[in-house]
């Protein structure tokens, strides 16, 4: 049987290259099984731009406080931090999200994947792109010669997402979508807080819930590694929630704390 294809969205300040190393215990688990496609998000961000995203938050404003000390633009290009969109201080305009919804349907174009898994910036990209495969006519550009340019997802999985609200997500998200939605929380996430992830479960018409212990980043414990695994594989399957699993020793963070904007 082929190799299942899982398109991985990174955060906000993150690239593909360092949100791969964030999960890198969870590739090992999932091995042959299902190959995990990591792309970069179109917009590099400037200074400027981590400094005013920065301002929304209570964090420190460096990159290396924040977890994502690998990030720079002066280095590696491939370290580069990026994002999604660039969002003003309402959290109601999704500036150069066309740019990434027509940079993502290339990928679609050229290869056939199952599913789509983000985190926090990333993650809300990941729905937004479920919920576009649904209703591809919201945004016409996204079709080629006026079809779309694959089916639908079988499955999303945001870890530490949330539901924007720009014009052009409503008109994709609304009134809702139905491919099944794997939310991860952190009930210690200060970044992207409990009450704004469940702003998706408004417009995710088929989402499972599932909590970990820590803050802003994807538990990396094996419990969850081979939830998640199995959740790739057969998204509709009766699987046991792994926040009720044994206790066990802390396995470190998968992602770093950075703002979602």
């Amino acid at each position: 049987m082929a190799a299942k294809k899982v398109l991985m969205l990174h955060g906000f300040a993150q690239s593909a290259s360092i949100f791969s190393k964030r999960v890198g215990a969870l590739r090992k688990t999932v091995g042959k099984d299902i190959e995990l496609v990591f792309v970069d998000a179109p917009h590099v961000l400037a200074p400027a731009d981590l400094a005013a995203a920065f301002q929304s938050t209570s964090e420190s404003s460096t990159l290396e406080d924040l977890g994502a000390a690998e990030a720079g633009t002066e280095t590696d290009p491939a370290l580069a931090p990026r994002g999604w969109w660039f969002a003003d201080a309402t959290r109601t305009k999704t500036t150069g999200l066309e740019d990434s919804i027509m940079h993502l349907r290339e990928y679609l174009l050229k290869d056939h994947y199952d599913g789509i898994f983000g985190f926090s910036q990333g993650a809300c990209m990941a729905t937004i792109f479920a919920a576009l495969l649904e209703r591809p006519e919201a945004y016409p550009p996204f079709l080629v010669d006026g079809k779309p340019p694959h089916p639908p997802f079988k499955f999303c999985i945001a870890a530490a997402g949330f539901r924007s609200t720009s014009p052009l997500c409503d008109a994709i998200f609304l009134p809702s979508y139905s491919t099944p939605t794997l939310m991860i929380l952190g009930k210690n996430d200060v970044i992207v807080v409990e009450e704004r992830s469940k702003t998706l479960l408004t417009v995710a018409a088929n989402a499972r819930v599932e909590y970990h212990d820590g803050g802003h980043f994807i538990p990396s414990k094996a419990v969850w590694r081979n939830f998640l695994k199995a959740y790739m594989k057969d998204p509709t399957a009766d699987l046991p929630s792994p926040s009720a699993a044994p206790f066990q020793p802390a396995s470190g963070t998968a992602t770093p704390v950075t703002p979602a904007t």
